[in-house]
């Protein structure tokens, strides 16, 4: 990000071998290649698909060659044995023609996000396997993976990729797909989060995977809250204020409306459920100015101090002894970090959802005991 904003490897052509190679160094380099489901999935549908269409066409295969045979047609015998193979054999280069297309456009893919980054002073990794940073997206689910990584490390680091997680189980099973930014900060902050209005679901409700009691609801002034809900530890109010000043909220407002945001521990993450690591310029342009205005402002974040943290450098001195001389303002600084309340938001009970679940097992429960049928007799 140091070098400037330069999308021609994004659009210009990119020789097919060059692509095929890189792809391969990657795998030989030990780079891992983390499959999405289509890329699991897809040839163990296709395996099925020719054992079944093998077995019927054999079957039919014997019963008309048979068929053939009794009635002393040899030649058609054949010709009848000969169709089904041939119709097969298609069906199964058509297969592999889908497959290699596959293939080539993900190592086309991951060609052009690499020159990209390369390009623009950053690095390029295909997946980051068990990816532990402290996000909310990062914390939920199973089946976690991260993928088509591209991290600049100037002026601070900078990571931009995709995050996936699964919830649920059986038919209920669901992947979530987030795209993210994540911004190193230089000192850990009060854990705070930005939901964004403009994206919530219907009904104004959230679309992040937690949700967080509204005692901890920070009202700041303007318009800022027209645009996002600010949750902040209990009694860190005045913390947040401080953090969130009248330029740096214009600067959120204007850049990152559309997005979500979390403070935690000295990460800044910017959350979407658009595709970040993408070919299209536009959104690689308007993601660079989004971060590009936030880290004029970042800088003074790292001022911040947690005055509770005061009595802990101090080594918590005994109020009633008189110190023999007057500790130097510099050693009562306290050092930088958060105290244990502030580090982490306190979470919401689903009451909502967990009412639902109730009536829906209360009802079946019902219907299964027959009290239902006992009622309405």
């Amino acid at each position: 990000m140091s070098t400037g904003f330069d999308a021609r490897p994004l659009t210009e052509p990119v020789d097919r071998h060059a692509a095929a190679a890189f792809a391969k160094a990657l795998r030989a380099q030990g780079a891992h290649v983390a499959a999405g489901p289509a890329a699991v999935i897809a040839p163990i549908v296709f395996v099925v698909v020719m054992l079944a269409l093998l077995t019927m066409g054999g079957a039919f295969v014997a019963a008309m060659a048979g068929i053939a045979v009794q009635g002393g047609a040899g030649v058609v015998a054949a010709l009848v044995m000969l169709v089904p193979l041939l119709a097969l054999a298609g069906f199964v280069a058509f297969g592999l023609w889908l497959w290699r297309g596959g293939v080539r456009r993900r190592d086309e893919r991951w060609y052009r996000l690499d020159r990209f980054a390369r390009a623009n002073g950053m690095r390029f990794l295909p997946s980051m396997p068990e990816r532990r940073l402290p996000g909310m997206i990062f914390t939920v689910g199973d089946a976690r993976r991260t993928e088509d990584v591209v991290i600049g490390d100037q002026p601070r680091t900078v990571e931009f990729g995709m995050h996936r997680y699964e919830t649920g189980s059986g038919k209920n099973r669901t992947t979530h797909r987030w795209g993210y930014v994540a911004i190193r900060l230089d000192a850990p902050l009060p854990h705070i989060v930005l939901d964004a209005l403009g994206n919530n679901a219907a009904f104004r409700s959230s679309n992040l995977p937690a949700s967080f009691g509204r005692g901890q609801r920070l009202s700041l002034e303007g318009d800022f809250d027209r645009y996002f809900a600010l949750y902040c530890p209990a009694g860190y109010e005045r913390d947040a204020l401080y953090l969130f000043s009248p330029d740096i909220m214009a600067r959120f407002v204007d850049n990152a409306a559309a997005l979500d945001v979390e403070i935690i521990d000295d990460w800044l993450f910017l959350y979407t459920k658009r595709e970040v690591t993408t070919l299209d310029p536009a959104t690689w342009a308007w993601l660079f100015s989004v971060v590009g205005a936030l880290l004029d402002k970042l800088g003074q974040w790292g001022r911040w101090r947690d005055e509770r943290l005061a009595a802990a450098a101090a080594g918590a001195p005994d109020p009633h002894t008189e110190l023999p001389f007057e500790a130097p303002s510099a050693l009562l600084r306290p050092p930088t970090g958060v105290a244990p309340e502030g580090r982490r938001l306190k979470r919401r009970m689903p009451w909502v959802a967990i009412v639902v679940a109730v009536l829906v097992f209360g009802c079946w429960l019902a219907m299964s005991t027959g009290v239902f049928s006992a009622l309405f007799r």
